[in-house]
């Protein structure tokens, strides 16, 4: 029973992992526009999102594989949730 909870528990970091990584990257294509030097912003962005899903992956998993499943799962789940709510914004709403 404690697996379980445990393995949940990874499952929503990785959704909080990955709703952090793909808030900045719909930040970061919003502001793209507007932003005197883009391929910086756009380095940045990438950088520091990476940095961070990749930290918090290490934490979270510590070595284990049905970890790193149950948090890659959280954050594969966050990205479509993500993309089905906001993939119906054209370029048209910018």
């Amino acid at each position: 029973m404690f697996q379980v909870a445990r393995l949940l528990f990874i499952f929503v970091m990785g959704m909080a992992l990955g709703a952090i990584y793909f808030a900045g990257l719909w930040y970061t294509v919003r502001r793209l526009p507007d932003a005197k030097r883009p391929l910086n912003c756009l380095l940045c962005s990438f950088l520091v999102r990476v940095s961070l899903a990749i930290t918090g992956f290490g934490l979270v998993m510590d070595g284990r594989c049905d970890q790193l499943i149950a948090v890659l799962g959280g954050f594969i789940l966050t990205r479509e949730i993500l993309v089905r709510r906001l993939g119906r914004y054209t370029s048209k709403s910018f």
